[in-house]
Order: structure tokens, then C-alpha cells, then sequence
């Protein structure tokens, strides 16, 4: 089906800055405010907020069956309520007021200052009340390359991998904003294989290169979702940095796998780029060998060619760029996941968070982690400020970034930085 908003000869009326993530063919949905304003929703378009809120109170949003609380609210969910069809109409009728043949906000009696303002004077919030998280294990290398490190090189990937999209449920209650700093955080470590273990600060904390899309309302509980119907209920995707302290997790992951190691913070971007943004950017997967079963199976392209980069911003110091992958690497896709994790009747609802899994390429310098950026600590990776790194230092900040482009058009997440302080 065509979109109507992601039409690549799109202008805007609105001054666009070169190679901004933020076209008119992205329109990404987050929850802003101000001095002046309270919490709602807004829309992202180059340098500045569209106020949803106002253009509804102004009469612009008619016959889209919308209220007013959908858009004064502190979160999208409400919003995301209308499900696929009613966020697609909302998103085709903002890329009609932003077109530059359009002089209906140019109209309007006393200007539209208080609608389209800049990015600079507001701040972002969680953009979704988020109910549930879970997060997968979808990348072969990343996989493949953990496997080595601990496990038989020659039997890197356990025997359920090529069969399952693997995953866990983590803590939603630390999914936290890009730009909210994290304090390093305490656990059981064992420094010595020989000894016991120790209560002290993670000596190997590491960020995961990740995306994660967000959910509508689907199913009730006892029906799943098929991958041919997953997309319908996806509503978008963000950059995806799930810390992880290395040694904590080498500790306490067996018998039933993550714990502390993982819950004390994981990192999203502000601006949800919407799933039917991202349509002109679809790619084929990976091959999938052995064939997958029945309920896995999918037709059509449900990969996304999406660029990403991580860097690391000593205090006081420039950013290194340590790490270039790309999402379409991933050999599980996110139809695949949602399939899996609905099809033993588990219900997901509308704000539901799921993870990639870190993302890794094929050569080094697209590994998604510093586990196998530095490969254990035995490989250190040389910042611009002569420092080396085999793990994420305090006062370290981790940026990632992410867009895709084709045919000219570039659309992108914006960023997810977080800056690690000394354990509390």
C-alpha cells in the first residue's frame, strides 16, 4: 500500500538543515514541553516541533476522530490507541500541513509561532508509558562472536539459536531517556575464577548496539500473531542502548540468565520513527538455514537498511566513532519476533517495548558491544584523545546514532546518549 507521507518529492514549507534526520517524509511522534507548555505530543520536522495539541485546538486535526486528551497527554499511548489506520491518517494530514503548496497554517489569525516551535526551547520526555519490555538475542555474529568468547569456538551457537528468535523479559521500569545519566551500578563480581565472589562496583560495563520497536494493543491473551499480521501491530522504532556489566552477568547468568547485570538502566531515543516511515527503506533478511518453522516464515522483505554508528565521548574530550553496523544484519526480524513471542498466547499491549539485541556485522569495526569491539579486554580500542578503551570508563559517553537513506531521502532517529558517573 502507498503512503501518502512518505512521498520522496515531498517539501516542506518549514527550512529543512542539509542531511537532517528529520525531513517532512519522517514525521517521528515524541512528547515534548516547555516553560510554557506542559507535557504533549509533538512531531518532529528538521529543526523544530509541530505541537500536535495546538493544531488540534485550532481546528486542523478535524475528522480525524481524535480528542483532545489523545495530544495533551504525558504520553502517546492514548494516542497510539487509534492503532495503524488512525496514526497513518494523522501522519498523511501533518505531511499535508507541513508541504510547501500549503498555506492553511500560514492562515492562521496571529501566526503559528505557539504550533512550530524550535527544538532548542523545549525539552523531550518518555515518549510511551512503557508496560513490558523484552529483549531478543538477534544477531548471528553477536551471537556467534559471544559464543566463541565463552564457550566452544566450534559450537559457538547453542542448538536453539537458528531455531527460535531468543529473548528475555527485562525491567521497564529502567528504560530510561536518552540524555538521563546512569550511575555505575554495584553487584556480585568474581575477579578470581579460583575464589569467591565479591559485592563491588562492574569493573566491564558495556553498552549494546540496538534498536526497539514499540507496540500497539494486540491480541487478547490465548491468540497470537502471525508474521504475515506483525507489522499491522507495530507502530515504531527507536535507538536501543541496553547496558550491560559484563562480569555481574558472567556471574549470575546461569541458571536463568540476566539479572542485575542488565536491569539498572537501558537507554531509548526521544523520537519514535514511525514503522510506515521506514517502508521505502525495506531490504531483504539474511538467509535462514535450516529453514525455520511453519509459524516463522514470512514472505516479502521485513528487514530495514538502517545505518548505525556508536562513538564514545571521553569527558571533556571528542567523540570517537568505535563502531559502524547496520540493522540488516539482523538474522531474526522483528515479524519473526513478535510472531514468537505471541505464539504461545501471550498478549502484548499498546507501549510494549522490545529490544533487538545488539546488532553486529561480519568485520570488527561493526561489532555492536565492547565485549567483541576489544574481544574480552584483549583487543583495546584507541580513542582520538590517545586513550584506549576495553570497556566504558566513568565520565565515558556513549552516543548512538542512526537513519537510513534512498533515493535522496534520508530519514533518521536522532540520537541516544548517555553519560556513565561513578557508582554511587
Amino acid at each position: 500500500m502507498e503512503i501518502k507521507a512518505n512521498n520522496p518529492n515531498l517539501k516542506s514549507w518549514v527550512k529543512i538543515p542539509e542531511n537532517s534526520d528529520f525531513p517532512i517524509q519522517n514525521l517521528p511522534f515524541g512528547i515534548f514541553y516547555s516553560d510554557k507548555k506542559s507535557k504533549r505530543v509533538g512531531v518532529r520536522i528538521g529543526d523544530h516541533v509541530l505541537d500536535l495539541f495546538e493544531l488540534y485546538q485550532n481546528g486542523f486535526l478535524n475528522n480525524l476522530n481524535l480528542s483532545a486528551s489523545d495530544l495533551n497527554n504525558s504520553f502517546l499511548n492514548k494516542l497510539m490507541g487509534h492503532g495503524k489506520t488512525g496514526m497513518r491518517n494523522l501522519r498523511d494530514r501533518i505531511s499535508d500541513l507541513l508541504s510547501i503548496d500549503n498555506i492553511e497554517l500560514h492562515s492562521l489569525e496571529g501566526g503559528f509561532d505557539n504550533i512550530l516551535i524550535p527544538v532548542s526551547s523545549v525539552q523531550m520526555s518518555m515518549p510511551v508509558n512503557i508496560g513490558d519490555y523484552t529483549d531478543f538475542y538477534s544477531s548471528k555474529e553477536h551471537a556467534t562472536n559471544v559464543g566463541m568468547m565463552f564457550r566452544d569456538p566450534a559450537n559457538a551457537l547453542l542448538p536453539n539459536w537458528l531455531w527460535i528468535p531468543v529473548g528475555y523479559h527485562g525491567r521497564a521500569s529502567s528504560v530510561i531517556l536518552s540524555g538521563v545519566d546512569i550511575h555505575r551500578p554495584k553487584g556480585q563480581i568474581k575477579p578470581d575464577p579460583q575464589g569467591d565472589p565479591v559485592f563491588a562496583p562492574c569493573r566491564n560495563l558495556d553498552f549494546e548496539l540496538e534498536t526497539a520497536f514499540i507496540t500497539f494493543d494486540g491480541k487478547p491473551l490465548g491468540q497470537s500473531i502471525s508474521t504475515e499480521e506483525a507489522e499491522h501491530f507495530i507502530f515504531g522504532m527507536v535507538l536501543f542502548n541496553d547496558w550491560s556489566a559484563r562480569d555481574i552477568q558472567t556471574w549470575e547468568y546461569v541458571p536463568l540468565g540476566p539479572f542485575l547485570a542488565k536491569n539498572f538502566a537501558s537507554s531509548m531515543s526521544a523520537w519514535i520513527v514511525t514503522l510506515d516511515a521506514l517502508q521505502p527503506y525495506k531490504v531483504d533478511s539474511p538467509k535462514q538455514d535450516p529453514e525455520v518453522l511453519a509459524y516463522l516464515k514470512f514472505e516479502g522483505k521485513k528487514s530495514y537498511n538502517i545505518e548505525l554508528e556508536v562513538s564514545i565521548k571521553p569527558e571533556n574530550t571528542e567523540e570517537t566513532v568505535i563502531c559502524r553496523s547496520n540493522f540488516k544484519y539482523m538474522y531474526w526480524n522483528m515479524s519473526q519476533q513478535l510472531a514468537h513471542h505471541t505464539v504461545n498466547g501471550c498478549n502484548i499491549r499498546n507501549g510494549d517495548l522490545m529490544g533487538s539485541g545488539t546488532i553486529s556485522g561480519a568485520t570488527p569495526d561493526s561489532f555492536g558491544s565492547m565485549l567483541e569491539l576489544a574481544w574480552k579486554g584483549t583487543k583495546p580500542i584507541a580513542l582520538v584523545d590517545g586513550s584506549e578503551r576495553k570497556f566504558i570508563q566513568d565520565n565515558d559517553t556513549v552516543i548512538m546514532r542512526g537513519h537510513s537513506v534512498k533515493g535522496g531521502v534520508r530519514i533518521g532517529f536522532g540520537e541516544v546518549r548517555s553519560k556513565i558517573l561513578p557508582a554511587l
